[in-house]
């Protein structure tokens, strides 16, 4: 009986030490990628190809991609390995301007895969090919500076209300987690524009959509094995079907919208915001008076309607697109201007200056008559990226121009935001926090297409003008009648968690408010 065990054990030994044998045997020859291409790459560690610290939480897998940006300056693009699929970092502005513009046809996907019965994830960030072409058509007119200014009173109402709930904390000079205001602003400004609901977060920090959403942005033990799949092989999301964390979050979002829309229907109510326009896509199929003309193509495309489902996936990632970017940049604002005085100083004076030009009001035109508070956004981009690469895919064979390498279709391709905005080669000194980077003079210097924090060419961020106006409101609010500076509890070098994508604060911003003498 021993015998038969041992020799069972043995077998199942033999056969385990051959699928190891195999799968590194497989592994070493993808890690020979690149080397047959001609192409220059970063040395893989199997299994991890060069995404090791990002898997066991060392770092964020964004920055861990911007490092590679750092080992290949000099070189226009190079290769890299997540797991033991290769892709390709792009280095060179002028490639990063031909993939994203002039051959943006090849590269028009994002090469993300998800769950396809999930009817949230039909939204314009996720889809590709021709359903993410006929969905931007759609909902671009939706975001022209028009209809900024037909939703502007919603963020204005939004932002007097924060003004408001920080008076009695700045009376007392508290220490306020400004990304915790800064996410309950952004949470009631969004679920007014976009869902057409009142939540009241800034009173009621525990609102059941500030809820809902926090357990979205929860990174889970699902979502990182999607994330190791995706990483693998995105085929294995189609044949294994893993799930996703929306399934609950789903439910409640497109029940909301749901209920708002047969409300708003049934009793002919109309409001300034997203929600009108998206009933008005699912209506009519066209937005006002944008209806296109007698193009073939066009009345085809004016003939599609959004479905109540396509209409929650829109917003939806309203939500999750506007909410984290505009309320991560707004705090790391409020982090830097509390440790340069003299910068917050020279903004506060140019906001007295035209609030007191449009009758101490808070108006579109005034927001916008801010040539400083746009380099300060705009330096605090840069520095603080919200989505730290751009990530595209190859839909064709491409060959690179002025070269003999030819990427494969389905090659991903990443362009590290991060990477460019911090080189001091482009930005001399790029820790330092100087609006003036953003003068005329200074940005007719640089190429443009090393500061991206929206992306270009036609995948630009749809709504990167509501974000800045967004941001733009919050910090005229605060800033108009407070100030912020250092406490006890701020930390002058932040640090990031290691397992969001999109830059986040390790333990928040903790800043000191006070009301301004002029205030």
């Amino acid at each position: 009986m021993a015998f038969y065990a041992e020799s069972w054990l043995t077998e199942v030994l033999v056969a385990l030490s051959l699928v190891v044998a195999a799968v590194y045997a497989w592994f070493s020859y993808s890690y020979k990628y690149w080397q047959r291409k001609g192409v220059p790459y970063l040395e893989p560690r199997f299994p991890f190809g060069n995404v090791y610290n990002s898997f066991v939480g060392k770092t964020s897998g964004p920055l861990e991609l911007n490092e590679a940006y750092l080992q290949f300056k000099g070189q226009r693009f190079g290769g890299i390995y997540f797991f033991n699929r290769p892709g390709l970092v792009i280095v060179d502005p002028d490639l990063i301007r031909t993939i994203l513009v002039k051959d943006f046809w090849t590269f028009q996907d994002r090469g993300v895969k998800t769950d396809e019965n999930e009817p949230l994830n039909s939204h314009l960030f996720l889809l590709g090919g021709n359903k993410w072409r006929r969905l931007r058509v759609k909902l671009t007119p939706t975001f022209t500076s028009g209809k900024m200014k037909m939703m502007f009173q919603t963020l204005a109402d939004c932002g007097r209300e924060m003004g408001e709930v920080l008076e009695e904390p700045a009376s007392r000079g508290e220490v306020v987690e400004m990304r915790e205001l800064s996410a309950r602003f952004a949470t009631d400004v969004i679920a007014s524009v976009a869902f057409g609901v009142e939540v009241n977060c800034q009173r009621n920090p525990e609102a059941a959509f500030r809820q809902w959403g926090r357990r979205f942005f929860q990174q889970n033990f699902r979502n990182t094995v999607n994330s190791v799949l995706m990483a693998i092989n995105p085929k294995l999301l189609t044949i294994l079907s893993p799930k996703s964390n929306l399934t609950e979050v789903s439910h409640y979002f497109r029940k909301m919208v749901s209920d708002t829309v047969k409300y708003r229907e049934d009793n002919g109510v109309t409001r300034n915001d997203f929600m009108h326009l998206l009933i008005q896509l699912k209506n009519v199929g066209c937005v006002d008076s944008d209806r296109p003309g007698a193009n073939k193509q066009k009345d085809e495309d004016d003939k599609w309607r959004l479905s109540i489902d396509e209409v929650a996936a829109q917003a939806f990632v309203f939500f999750i697109a506007g909410f984290e970017t505009s309320s991560t940049t707004m705090s790391f604002a409020l982090h830097e201007l509390a440790h340069h005085p003299e910068v917050q100083g020279r903004l506060q004076t140019e906001m007295d200056t035209v609030l007191k030009q449009h009758g101490g009001q808070i108006t579109y035109e005034a927001v916008n008559s801010m040539p400083y508070l746009e380099k300060v956004v705009a330096e605090t981009l840069r520095k603080y990226p919200p989505v730290m690469i751009l990530n595209r895919e190859s839909n064709a064979e491409y060959r690179i121009p002025d070269t003999d390498v030819m990427l494969d279709k389905g090659t991903p391709i990443i362009i590290p935001v991060y990477g460019l905005h911090h080189d001091p080669d482009i930005f001399p000194d790029p820790e330092r926090f100087d609006p003036e980077r953003f003068s005329d003079e200074q940005k007719a210097q640089r190429h443009p297409y090393v500061y991206l924090p929206f992306g270009e060419g036609p995948r630009i961020c749809i709504g990167m003008r509501f974000g800045l106006v967004q941001t733009k409101v919050g910090l005229i609010n605060i800033l108009s009648r407070y100030s912020v500076e250092p406490s006890e509890k701020s930390v002058r070098h932040l640090s990031l968690e290691p397992r969001a994508f999109l830059m986040t604060p390790k333990g928040g911003i903790q800043l000191r408010l006070s009301k301004r003498p002029t205030a």
